[in-house]
C-alpha cells in the first residue's frame, strides 16, 4: 500500500485561551488534490503554517516523507512549496528580477537557474510579463507570480493558501487550470479555499474544519450523500395534482419540502434506488400524474452549511 506523503498526528495549536487547531489528524497521499475547507477563523492557515514549518505545534507532528517538520525543518522545506493568500510586492523589480531573486534563494546558479527561470515563467504565462513591474500587476497576475515562485525548487508537495481569493472569474479559471496541468504532472496539492464548488471539480479528497478541529474527511460525494441522511427528491407533474400533499403526509420517512402545481420537492429518509421505485411505483398507482422523477444534486456547498449546522446543534 502507498505510504502517505503527509502525516498529520494530533496537531494543536493554541493562542492563550484560543484553540485554532484542536488536535487534528489526517493523511495525504502522493498525487492526490486535497480541499482544505473551513469559514474564516476555523483554523486553516494556522494548520498549513505548521505544514510548511512556519509555525511551531504545542502538541502532535507533522512529518513529510518522514521527516518530521519540527526535528528536520530543512528536509521539509526541500519537498513543499508554500504559496500563502498575500505576498510582499517590492518597489522597483519587475517580475523577471523577482523570479531570478527567488531562484538565487532556491540555490540555482548559472545556466541552471536561467533554464529553470525560463521553464516555469512559460509555464505559470509569466514570460509575457516579465518586464512588469511587480507592484503593478493585477490581482490574477499577481497570484500566478506568486505560483511561479512556489514552483521554482520543483516540491513534491504544493500547498495553497485561498489561491483563487478576490479573482475574477477568468483568472479562477487559469488557476484552476493550472491546477488540473500539476495534478497531472504527478504533484501533490493541498488547497485552501472558499469556492466549493470549484475545489469539488479539482480535488480528489476534502477536508472539513470548523473550530480548529476536522468534521468531515472524504470525497465531496461522501459529504453529500451519507448513508442515513434524506435526499431530496423532485417530482415533475403533467397536471395539477389534488389531494397529494396530503397522500404524502401519511407516507413514512417522506416529508414535502416544498411544492407547486407542476413539481414537488420531497425529502426521502431513505433513498436507495429500490425505495425510490417503490415511492414512483405508488404514486403512480394511486392517480398522481407523475411525468418526472428524479433525485437532486446536493451542492457542495449546502453540504457544508449543513455539516456546521450539525456541529453547532452538537451533531455528529
Amino acid at each position: 500500500m502507498t505510504e502517505p506523503l503527509v502525516e498529520v498526528r494530533g496537531l494543536t495549536r493554541i493562542f492563550g485561551t484560543l484553540r485554532a487547531v484542536d488536535g487534528i489528524s489526517f493523511d495525504i497521499y502522493p498525487g492526490q488534490v486535497v480541499g482544505f475547507i473551513g469559514e474564516n477563523g476555523a483554523g486553516k492557515t494556522t494548520t498549513m503554517r505548521m505544514m510548511v514549518t512556519l509555525d511551531l505545534p504545542d502538541a502532535g507532528s507533522v512529518k513529510v516523507k518522514g521527516f518530521d517538520a519540527v526535528s528536520y525543518p530543512n528536509e521539509v522545506r526541500k519537498r513543499v512549496g508554500w504559496m500563502p493568500d498575500s505576498y510582499g510586492a517590492y518597489d522597483f523589480m519587475d517580475v523577471a528580477e523577482y523570479m531570478d531573486f527567488f531562484a538565487r534563494a532556491y540555490g540555482y546558479a548559472g545556466k541552471e537557474r536561467n533554464l529553470r527561470i525560463g521553464e516555469v515563467m512559460e509555464f505559470t504565462e509569466l514570460d509575457k510579463l516579465s518586464d512588469r513591474p511587480v507592484n503593478k500587476l493585477s490581482k490574477g497576475q499577481a497570484q500566478r507570480l506568486c505560483l511561479g515562485r512556489t514552483l521554482l525548487p520543483d516540491p513534491e508537495l504544493l500547498v495553497l493558501d485561498e489561491p483563487a481569493a478576490g479573482l475574477d472569474p477568468r483568472a479562477r479559471i487559469e488557476v484552476k487550470n493550472l491546477v488540473r496541468i500539476l495534478a497531472g504532472e504527478g504533484k501533490t496539492l493541498f488547497i485552501s479555499s472558499h469556492i466549493l464548488s470549484e475545489l469539488e471539480q479539482m480535488c480528489d479528497a476534502m477536508l472539513f474544519i470548523s473550530g480548529g478541529r476536522i468534521m468531515h474527511q472524504g470525497s465531496s460525494e461522501s459529504l453529500k450523500v451519507k448513508e442515513g441522511h434524506p435526499s431530496l427528491v423532485r417530482v415533475r407533474l403533467a397536471a395539477e395534482a389534488k389531494g397529494l400533499e396530503d397522500w404524502i403526509s401519511f407516507q413514512a420517512g417522506v416529508e414535502l419540502f416544498e411544492g407547486d402545481k407542476q413539481s414537488v420537492r420531497l425529502k426521502v429518509e431513505q433513498a436507495g434506488a429500490e425505495q425510490l421505485a417503490t415511492l414512483l411505483q405508488k404514486m403512480v398507482k394511486e392517480g398522481f400524474p407523475v411525468c418526472g422523477f428524479e433525485r437532486e444534486e446536493i451542492r457542495l456547498e449546502d453540504a457544508f452549511v449543513d455539516l456546521l449546522s450539525q456541529s453547532e446543534g452538537g451533531g455528529s
